[in-house]
């Protein structure tokens, strides 16, 4: 089967700086910040002050019916949306292409999260007779998928989601990148979805020392700072259009980049924390380059996983400059939950659209809040962005609890 070229002509995002395209574009020039104070939400006492919400969200504008909008939890709703802008940003419905031959991938960390709590609140107090019919159907992770295809009913073909916690939605990229150039789909939305801002959530990732203790949203997400201390939890959607690239010129469409390679690993380290030598996430972008087709000096930039735990940016950093070498010190690094916290399924789509739009708009948003130098963190981290700049190749990285890595290679189109 003769491998075809990937093209991203369409983006489609829900997240805390900024809901559709146009708008999340903008925000990232800008360098805007989407985090809020949680204030007295979960008592005086909780010790985590800041999360990234989504702001004003509507789900009436993606669900007519609002039976719909009951019937998915706020995930699949964010799913759901994101395929839906993302399709509208593309220009094209695909009708010339048979429903079969039109598949959506996300990527989900958790799912339902928020709805089995309450579930079992409801069970405790009022009886398991009144535990919902739909509560199954609308807490697993594969409905982020499965409510878009619902919704648009002509996408038909290959439908799944990827679970690998943080690395969640950036595997769906590469799983539908491969299913594209390989053949078996003409076109596909791959993305991810996550909504789990609540207290259990905030308290699990608290107690094992993951999340800011910040209450200052200038300084609470300051990947590859010396004075890091974790991340912010956020949530979101982010779906982008994989075409056949000569279907996509044959059309006339917009093309952001191209999705070139893909890499996946694992570091067989530890249940959290990423090997320390960095040797597994090295492989996975040396392998993203290399199905690319392209060298080392090819890449200009690298959309890091960048949380802001002390131990993520360290060990990230030893893997970039593993896998480049000496080119590593000329290399553009930049963290996006710098900006929108950690959406965790959903961070590594909405990382690489936010890649696929600066290689198409010649810009690098900065990392925000970077302040104060980490000797272990001594690459070019974006303290400023960079206008009128040319991307020629960059990747985006994701690192996920269980050594998860997955990195995808994104190439300009001239």
């Amino acid at each position: 089967m003769s491998s075809k070229g990937v093209a991203i002509t369409g983006i489609g995002v829900i997240t805390p700086i900024a809901q559709g395209v146009k708008d999340f574009d903008s925000a990232l020039r800008r360098g805007d910040i989407g985090f809020n104070l949680l204030g007295d939400r979960f008592g005086a006492d909780f010790p985590i002050k800041i999360a990234a919400e989504v702001k004003d969200f509507d789900a009436s504008k993606y669900f007519p019916d609002k039976k719909d909008i009951k019937r998915n939890e706020r995930f699949a709703q964010f799913a759901v949306a994101a395929a839906l802008d993302a399709l509208e940003d593309c220009g094209s419905e695909f009708e010339d292409i048979d429903r079969f031959r039109k598949g959506i991938l996300y990527g989900v960390g958790i799912g339902g999260l928020q709805l089995t709590l309450d579930e079992h609140s409801k069970m405790l107090e009022k009886g398991s007779n009144r535990i919902s019919a739909l509560y199954i159907p609308m807490m697993i992770a594969n409905m982020s998928s499965g409510a878009a295809a619902l919704r648009l009913k002509s996408f038909c073909g290959d439908n799944f989601v990827c679970t690998s916690a943080c690395a969640s939605s950036t595997h769906a990229l590469g799983e539908a990148f491969r299913k594209v150039k390989d053949g078996y789909l003409d076109v596909c939305i791959a993305g991810g979805a996550e909504s789990v801002v609540n207290e259990l959530a905030i308290a699990a990732f608290n107690n094992m020392k993951a999340l800011t203790k910040s209450s200052d949203i200038n300084r609470a997400s300051i990947p590859f700072d010396k004075e890091r201390d974790g991340f912010v939890l956020g949530e979101g959607a982010a779906a982008l259009v994989l075409e056949n690239t000569e279907h996509a010129r044959a059309r006339g469409a917009r093309i952001y980049a191209e999705i070139v390679g893909y890499g996946a690993t694992d570091d067989a380290y530890h249940i959290t924390a990423p090997s320390p030598d960095g040797e597994a996430a090295a492989y996975a972008m040396t392998a993203a380059v290399k199905e690319a087709g392209l060298a080392p000096s090819d890449i200009d930039y690298i959309n890091a996983h960048g949380t802001s735990t002390p131990m993520n940016d360290r060990c990230e950093t030893a893997a970039i400059k593993k896998a480049f070498g000496e080119h590593s010190a000329k290399l553009k690094v930049n963290s996006t939950k710098s900006l929108f916290g950690h959406m965790l399924g959903a961070a590594g789509a909405a990382e690489a659209a936010a890649a696929a739009l600066e290689i198409y708009g010649h810009y690098l948003h900065k990392t925000a809040g970077l302040t104060v130098d980490d000797p272990e963190c001594d690459l070019n981290n974006c303290k400023e962005g960079f206008d009128n700049i040319e991307i020629r190749a960059a990747l985006s990285n994701s690192l996920g609890f269980g050594g998860h890595n997955a990195c995808i290679a994104l190439r300009e189109v001239k």
